[in-house]
């Protein structure tokens, strides 16, 4: 939802294999200042439209974290967001 709410053109790529799930998400939005800040739980820059439609609780990057294998988040003032996570596939 950051993409859509905040980063301008974007681009996602998906990888599945038997073993993996791969996901990055790129985007040339403005790009976050200070990413320990944005990994915290209940930390939100949401607009209130944003807010008013059930987004913006600040989890979103927070639960990617928890859930991931690999989390991988790069970003800076005016250089968009590139966020690469992997999800290992578990033989049930």
């Amino acid at each position: 939802m950051n993409v859509v709410m905040h980063g301008g053109d974007g681009e996602m790529r998906l990888l599945v294999d038997p073993k993996q799930i791969v996901l990055e998400v790129a985007d040339d939005g403005p790009g976050i200042p200070d990413i320990e800040l944005a990994l915290q739980e209940g930390y939100s820059t949401a607009l209130p439209e944003h807010r008013e439609m059930g987004f913006g609780a600040g989890m979103g990057l927070p639960n990617i974290k928890k859930n991931a294998d690999l989390f991988e988040i790069q970003s800076g003032v005016g250089e968009g967001v590139h966020l690469t996570m992997r999800f290992e596939v578990k033989a049930g």
